[in-house]
């Protein structure tokens, strides 16, 4: 057996466990755990300027590649409150990140000792599991625990918080001796599949609709593999997005309040039997359950037992992993093919594609101040299909949604239910450290890019290069839509007269120069024809600097972008597209 100190013995089951990276900011509290990390050795660290940039850094790793775990680290009390946001974003898309924070020792936990807080109790609500050692035999095992919960089920985040003479205590430990824990996931029986697949057969006008799930079972393969065999068209969730490429004849657009496709909402309405896997039934996806859900027939499949019948109760729950059932499912698929038993789609199939053909939103646009429909237009001229997206929330997120394209598996990486703001830095630095050869392109209103402006010298220190476009529209731009219903315009104004900007004529942060103060590059757009040109100078100056580059692109004040409170009453509030050149980067042309 080998004596060592418990935080060692952390260090070395995070290695076995295949972490080979953290974020974080060094404490008093967790500073056992930094020296452990320094001799130890084998796991690069990154240093955030906020721990909740850090948590959504570990955030942006995780959702990067199947199998990744981020982690973040900090120190006692502020720390660990601050990561709450990172965790609570985390636990509602169910994404696995663990955060360790340092603690008090253990005689003066209870004696309000300084940056000590009770910091299991606070985020329990928002984590699949949280513990204070109290124990130094424990740690090992307690992180074996962590890693366990995080994998197993619904994944989610789980938080450890370390007393420091609990770090620093001397404990026997073999690593060598160590395994991970198996893991513990459902999966769909034959006679469930072939209850769904006969709900399915008997359709005729039969969706799927491919969840966040499906990308976290790494399942999007055979997602699409069913899919073609059946024949049976695709829906996306926002947080599925890419499980299927937008081109793929068998896509058919995302339904919903806000993101989505006028196309996809027309379909969904058409449907009559509706296969969910991996998703959630998120209320900015259906609307209202009355309007979803009138004259269809709906099948759930989740890894979740709660998640089934936690909107409305469908007509066959499945708990089953998405990847597990997949899998079931292709194979008796696979067998009625065979025997002559599927449903030919064909028909059902080219009336979506035609729908998909037609009912666009005009994007070309020429105006000065540029209206953002423009700006994604000029985004899917110059970005290719292996780009990889990063957002959050805001007009420019919902608008990116409606109108830029997704081809890859884990290519959106966006958050889902918690959307905070701030959160697109330092996840976007989070994805381009998990897999530095990506093209990962940020995009972000004015708000949410300066919520945490600060991380951006993270990606200059680290040379961590990506491309951050900002819309400014200086303005609080989705609550101001959202107070049009309470006749006001109220507190949700960014603009001021910049002393040291005057050429911003009212727009107030000067984001390009922070930006450079910052260790980064950054360009600024007032008309559409300087879009592409700054968005390729911005793609030469990554390749140049290894720096995130900001390409500020200046946008008329107000502009309301489609959405609704029903999926068949969504306001159009701009031109529709009426022929191909309204919109001519749309995924299928008009003429």
């Amino acid at each position: 057996m080998s004596k060592m100190r418990a935080i060692e013995a952390a260090v070395l089951v995070m290695r076995r466990e295949g972490v080979n990276t953290a974020f974080g900011i060094p404490g008093a509290a967790i500073n056992p755990l930094y020296s452990a990390l320094q001799k130890v050795g084998g796991i690069d660290h990154v240093l955030a300027r906020h721990v909740e940039g850090a948590s959504h850094m570990a955030e942006g790793y995780t959702r990067t590649k199947a199998g990744n775990i981020g982690v973040c680290i900090g120190t006692s009390g502020p720390a660990g409150t601050d990561m709450v946001t990172g965790l609570y974003s985390a636990s509602a898309d169910s994404i696995p990140i663990l955060c360790i924070t340092g603690q008090a020792p253990r005689a003066r936990m209870h004696k309000e000792d300084f940056q000590a807080v009770d910091i299991t109790s606070i985020v329990k609500p928002v984590t699949k599991w949280a513990t204070t050692v109290l124990e130094p035999g424990q740690v090992p095992y307690a992180f074996q625990k962590a890693f366990y919960e995080m994998r197993s089920g619904r994944p989610g985040p789980v938080l450890i918080d370390l007393p420091f003479d609990v770090q620093m205590a001397e404990i026997e430990f073999d690593i060598d001796a160590y395994e991970p824990l198996p893991l513990a996931k459902p999966s769909a029986t034959r006679t469930q599949v072939e209850k769904a697949l006969t709900l399915l057969n008997q359709a005729e006008r039969p969706l799927l609709v491919s969840g966040g799930g499906v990308i976290n079972a790494d399942a999007s393969e055979l997602l699409v593999e069913f899919a073609e065999l059946t024949g049976i068209p695709v829906v996306p969730t926002l947080m599925g997005w890419g499980t299927i490429a937008d081109d793929h004849p068998l896509m058919v657009g995302m339904v919903g309040l806000q993101t989505s496709h006028r196309y996809g909402n027309a379909t969904l309405l058409e449907s009559d039997v509706v296969l969910g896997i991996g998703n959630r039934w998120a209320n900015r996806h259906t609307g209202s359950v009355e309007v979803y859900t009138k004259g269809r027939t709906f099948i759930h499949v989740d890894i979740e037992p709660t998640q089934i019948g936690r909107v409305f109760t469908p007509d066959l729950g499945i708990v089953s992993d998405a990847g597990l059932a997949l899998k079931v499912f292709l194979e008796v698929a696979r067998e009625w093919k065979a025997a002559g038993k599927l449903k030919n789609r064909s028909a059902w199939l080219q009336d979506c594609q035609q729908r998909k053909a037609t009912l666009h939103r005009k994007t070309h646009f020429d105006n000065v101040p540029v209206k953002p429909q423009r700006v994604y237009e000029e985004m899917n001229q110059v970005f290719g299909k292996d780009t990889c997206y990063v957002s959050t929330i805001g007009l420019s997120q919902i608008a990116g949604a409606q109108f830029l394209h997704v081809y890859k598996p884990r290519h959106w990486i966006n958050c889902g239910q918690a959307g905070p703001l701030g959160w697109t830095i330092p996840a976007a630095l989070g994805v381009v450290k998990a897999d530095p050869n990506r093209n990962v392109v940020a995009l972000s209103g004015d708000y949410d890019f300066q919520f945490m402006i600060e991380e951006l010298a993270v990606g200059a220190q680290f040379n961590l290069p990506y491309i951050h476009v900002v819309v400014n529209n200086s303005y609080l731009g989705l609550i101001r839509q959202a107070q049009r219903g309470f006749e006001m315009d109220y507190c949700v104004q960014l603009s001021f007269d910049n002393l040291n900007a005057p050429e911003l004529n009212g727009y107030g942060v000067d984001h390009v120069a922070v930006a450079q103060g910052l260790g980064c590059k950054a360009l600024r757009v007032f008309e559409p024809g300087q879009i592409q040109p700054a968005l390729r100078q911005a793609q030469e100056l990554i390749k140049e600097f290894r720096v995130p580059v900001v390409v500020e692109i200046i946008l008329e004040r107000v502009t309301n972008i489609s959405m609704g409170t029903e999926i068949n009453a969504v306001n159009e509030f701009e031109d529709l597209a009426l022929v191909g050149n309204d919109a001519p980067t749309a995924i299928s042309m008009l003429d």
